[in-house]
């Protein structure tokens, strides 16, 4: 029986939106970024490609047309490459590395790319718009949920307490610090060189900087539990419910900039060319 195993994987750091050294930075130039890298510490041809399957949750704004297919052109792929884009939301990307191997066990290809990439910055703006449907306002409202709301819903459905989020957070940030510190990021970290819109608040005048990030943006390693508990909550006037109780800009993910892609191989192509994978794809039990 064929088998996928992952043999690279690349990422960007992540930005923060908005605010970020990526604010200004395209979906297909990240998307690409992370897919060139990926084939580079794999040694492969762009050629020996055989399709890109790319996760994005927001297809619209500079994702738009095909964001796996931009995004692998952007990196050098050969317009002979094909490229597929997924919307399963915070999945995106998950889904995109189960079907990158399913091609290799199901449709015979030996080298696919399971990826993911998402540009709030230039995707999330009032330039890039969606259109929602009557019908599923007045009778599915549920469906265009926000995730603040839903984060509220789920806390209150599953009996999360803001004290239990809060604690978890500052965890999170205490440990993202550490392991930044500790350089455990820096092996699947790409740096990347990005032009960085920056705005004066007392003048209005936008200027661009270059910068080079080599490190995810928005870690805060001084924040506590106390802290936090301060904050008020940031939802309010939703469709399902009316204002919040337990989601703060404290304990809840920041908006981000940001890509990372898997080579996927045939097991015995992988063996045969003496690469190591670094995992495999074993489906769901």
């Amino acid at each position: 029986m064929r088998e996928a195993v992952i043999v690279s994987t690349a990422r960007t750091p992540i930005g923060k939106a908005y605010r970020g050294a990526f604010n200004a930075t395209t979906a297909p130039a990240l998307g690409g970024h992370a897919i060139s890298a990926a084939l580079g510490r794999a040694g492969i041809d762009p050629a020996e490609v055989e399709d890109v399957v790319m996760g994005c949750a927001l297809q619209q704004g500079t994702a738009a047309g095909n964001i796996a297919r931009t995004s692998l052109v952007r990196a050098g792929l050969p317009v002979t490459v094909s490229g597929q884009s997924i919307d399963r939301q915070c999945s995106s990307g998950m889904m995109a590395i189960s079907i990158a191997a399913k091609q290799i066990i199901s449709d015979g290809m030996d080298v696919t790319i399971g990826a993911g990439v998402e540009s709030i910055s230039t995707n999330q703006s009032p330039a890039a718009f969606s259109i929602s449907d009557p019908w599923i306002e007045e009778n599915k409202p549920a469906l265009y949920m926000t995730m603040l709301e839903t984060a509220e819903t789920v806390s209150e459905r599953y009996g999360v307490s803001r004290e239990a989020q809060d604690r978890y957070a500052a965890q999170s940030q205490a440990r993202t610090h550490a392991a930044q510190q500790a350089g455990r990021y820096d092996d699947e970290i790409v740096p990347m060189t990005a032009v960085m819109k920056m705005q004066d608040k007392e003048t209005g005048a936008v200027s661009e900087h270059e910068v080079t990030l080599d490190k995810d943006e928005g870690n805060r390693p001084s924040t506590t539990f106390e802290t936090l508990q301060g904050l008020q909550p940031v939802f309010k006037d939703g469709q399902v419910i009316k204002e919040g109780k337990y989601i703060t800009a404290g304990n809840a993910s920041q908006l981000s900039d940001g890509a990372s892609a898997s080579v996927l191989m045939e097991a015995k192509e992988a063996e045969r060319r003496g690469l190591q994978p670094l995992g495999a794809y074993r489906g769901i039990a």
